[in-house]
């Protein structure tokens, strides 16, 4: 009875752990991620069609497909495939999943094999003289066996720990995701955004030629002053000076995204996008707030980090208790090796080995602190990064409905600034103006033209930022590269 009562009272105690058992945050109880409701829509004063934010509605892992452009897909598909940073996040993730696996490793005994030769020689010896020495071999064969009972649990907080690590390479991995594929589409729009403003500017130079022509006409026929050609050209070298700049701002453009595609910028030309060919759907998917840290990788990752602080203090916390460990083996000796096999000279030990720290200076109860006080540094590390992400969005969305605004305004702007600049060119053709007027004209519809493109790239970006920062709708599919199965 006794030694089933201490079989029992083993048995239990292995199935217990020590220290806190993990309990994943609550999400914030909150319906909306700024000081203001979302808005239902988002309405254009210029009579385009109208935003609708559909709260709820899931994210496609493809969350770029919004956008309905082909060349941009297979950008992506491209990028995904082949990027170097994804590749690297993949295989740290495949390396902490061997590290659980090397961990659950101390739940099982470990057997080992033993084999030994020895030569030796013995002197004899008859009273005080030697009579001579006799040498032999000694062969053994053995097996031992060793299991650390894991008694109150250390072992299993340190597969809890590196399981909970694992957990964070892999949102780790989606984030990378969807750093990578919105970079990549910011990207994109600002090729876009370039090539409309370089168009421009370049208009505007071919405009400033034919101001100077007009003014160059008028002062051959001596009814403008030299000061007005002077005027004139000078405008026009001031808008070439345009040109250079954005040529550039241009090149590197594309050099970065060929990067992002996992190719050298020598190798591989990313297409030459335009404005006119992202055509994002009018229905806006937002995830809920009451969802969103449970969808957003960076806060999955800071639970994560938070879950394997907590199982840290476990393990610290374990290391103060007793270690119980069993052993045995069982071997032969002989002194050919054909008697190993058939010697009857076998031995067997079995062996139960405890130990209990006594004194160590305070190091465990240290220990056990300082991973408690790490649980409470990953704890508001986890607490900054949810409201970081509430913020984030909040500020997108705002700037959603803004950059509508700003479109319309830039619109209103060109089309009032192209036609000021029509009717004093008839002006000044007429005698009616002078070159001042043209030329502040001309100026005028230069900011027009730039601030277009430039504020519908904006509202193009500004959407991609916002499906990141909701986290985006990335599934395990497509984070692993699977194209077939990125669509979920």
């Amino acid at each position: 009875m006794r030694r089933l009562a201490t079989a029992w009272l083993a048995l239990w105690c292995c199935g217990c752990a020590v220290g806190p058992d993990f309990v994943r945050p609550d999400p914030p109880e909150a319906d909306r991620y700024g000081s203001e409701a979302i808005p239902a829509q988002i309405e254009s004063a210029a009579g385009d069609a109208v935003q609708r934010l559909e709260l709820g509605r899931e994210i496609a892992a493809q969350w770029w497909t919004l956008y309905r452009s082909p060349e941009l897909d297979r950008l992506l598909a491209r990028a995904v495939a082949a990027n170097p940073t994804l590749a690297a996040a993949r295989a740290t993730l495949a390396q902490a999943r061997e590290s659980v696996t090397a961990a659950q490793g101390g739940l099982y005994p470990e057997v080992t094999a033993t084999a030994g030769a020895s030569r030796q020689r013995t002197a004899q010896r008859g009273g005080r003289t030697s009579i001579g020495s006799a040498t032999s071999n000694l062969y053994s064969l053995g097996v031992g066996v060793s299991y650390a009972l894991d008694v109150f649990g250390g072992v299993r907080r340190q597969i809890e720990q590196q399981e909970a690590l694992a957990d964070t390479q892999h949102y780790e991995l989606a984030a990378a995701y969807l750093t990578l594929t919105g970079d990549a589409v910011t990207q994109a729009i600002a090729i876009a955004s370039l090539s409309a403003q370089l168009a421009a500017g370049e208009q505007i130079v071919a405009n400033d030629e034919e101001n100077l022509a007009l003014v160059q006409r008028k002062f051959d026929a001596g009814k403008a002053a030299r000061s007005d050609v002077l005027t004139a050209q000078t405008q026009l070298a001031s808008d070439q000076t345009l040109l250079p700049p954005l040529r550039q701002q241009l090149a590197a453009a594309h050099h970065a995204l060929a990067v992002l595609a996992g190719e050298l910028p020598a190798h591989y030309a990313p297409p030459d996008f335009e404005l006119a060919e992202f055509a994002p759907q009018d229905e806006i998917p937002v995830t809920l707030p009451s969802e969103f840290v449970r969808q957003r990788p960076d806060i999955l990752a800071a639970e994560a980090r938070l879950h394997a602080a907590s199982a840290a203090i476990g393990v610290a916390t374990a290391d103060l208790f007793p270690s119980l460990t069993l052993s045995g083996s069982l071997g032969t000796q002989a002194l050919t090796t054909a008697a190993l096999f058939s010697s009857p000279a076998s031995a067997w030990v079995i062996a139960a080995d405890a130990a209990a720290p006594i004194f160590r200076g305070g190091t465990l109860r240290a220990q056990r602190r300082a991973s408690i006080a790490a649980y409470d540094a990953s704890l508001a590390t986890y607490q900054q990064t949810v409201h970081a992400g509430f913020q984030q969005v909040a500020d997108l969305l705002s700037a959603l409905a803004h950059d509508r605004e700003s479109t319309d305004a830039q619109r209103a702007l060109f089309d009032s600034a192209q036609e000021a600049l029509r009717l004093q060119r008839i002006g000044y053709s007429a005698g009616k103006s002078d070159a001042l007027r043209l030329v502040d004209a001309q100026r005028s519809f230069q900011q027009a033209s730039l601030g277009v493109a430039r504020a519908r790239a904006q509202q193009l970006q500004d959407l991609a930022l916002l499906l990141v920062a909701l986290g985006g709708g990335w599934s395990d599919a497509a984070i692993a590269g699977d194209p077939g199965g990125s669509q979920s």
